[in-house]
């Protein structure tokens, strides 16, 4: 069993503590990868099209001998819409050739072993030093990092921030912020994505409804979640291994059990 030391509020060292067998296990970065995509797409909406969009009309081909295009034209005479163009796909308001289809598949769907193991191997990698530093800016010695249960008390951002700087952080929110005032490029910005974000540290804590999850929230790239909710978008962004975690002592405790491997 590997040990780690524990630090307090202050960023001292004050003790140590034996990770759990599961940072033992072997990473693997297909499953990740897989279980990433299934949680990624389960988010998007399905949408379509009417199937019968742009064929609610009346019009035919008058056929050759016209002296007119053989598209299919509105019936009628005497009225604006009469001879007028429709239901082909170059004319306005005509149907599409390849409309978005509302009973598309776009999930990926895995088993529950499949995805149990994902999260067990996500964990693992965050106590990979060398997964962590290919992923952030830091320079330590050990990973992950774990602080006592009083950080689930913190509820100001500055005290929070101050605490990150303590564990050697600095270089690492430096970063997340640099990105956090790139504007992004593309169509994007119209659709209300205007800024990139980098993934930063993620807090892992253990009572749900601490006061850390709203002190977190302004800090760039820092994100905050309970240790029953944690899953592998929070643990591999981007369905890559490797992400910095700062667990609190009673969550990492308490790991095994949540996961039932106890």
């Amino acid at each position: 069993m590997v040990s780690v030391p524990v630090f307090n509020l202050n960023g001292e060292r004050i003790g140590e503590v034996e990770l759990p067998s599961v940072f033992d296990m072997e990473v693997r970065p297909d499953t990740i990868r897989r279980t990433y995509l299934s949680q990624l797409t389960a988010r998007i909406q399905p949408q379509g099209r009417d199937p019968l969009a742009g064929l609610r009309t009346s019009a035919e081909s008058w056929g050759a001998g016209h002296g007119v295009a053989r598209v299919p034209r509105v019936k009628g005479r005497g009225y604006p819409a009469a001879s007028r163009a429709a239901r082909a796909v170059m004319t306005v308001g005509g149907a599409k050739t390849t409309a978005p289809r509302s009973w598309k598949v776009i999930w990926e769907r895995v088993n529950k072993k499949e995805r149990r193991l994902a999260i067990l191997s996500a964990i693992a990698a965050t106590g990979r030093i060398d997964l962590v530093k290919a992923r952030h800016r830091v320079d330590l010695d050990h990973v992950p990092l774990i602080v006592t249960d009083d950080l689930e008390g913190i509820s100001k951002t500055s005290e929070l921030y101050s605490l990150l700087l303590k564990l050697g952080l600095k270089d690492e929110l430096d970063r997340t912020k640099r990105r956090f005032k790139k504007i992004r490029a593309g169509r994007g910005k119209m659709r209300g994505r205007v800024r990139q974000r980098a993934r930063g540290p993620l807090i892992i804590y253990l009572n749900e409804g601490s006061p850390i999850a709203r002190a977190a929230r302004n800090i760039p790239g820092v994100d905050v979640v309970a240790l029953r909710n944690l899953s592998v978008i929070h643990l591999a962004p981007g369905g890559v291994p490797g992400r910095l975690t700062v667990w609190t002592e009673g969550a990492l405790r308490s790991l095994e059990e949540v996961m039932g491997i106890a």
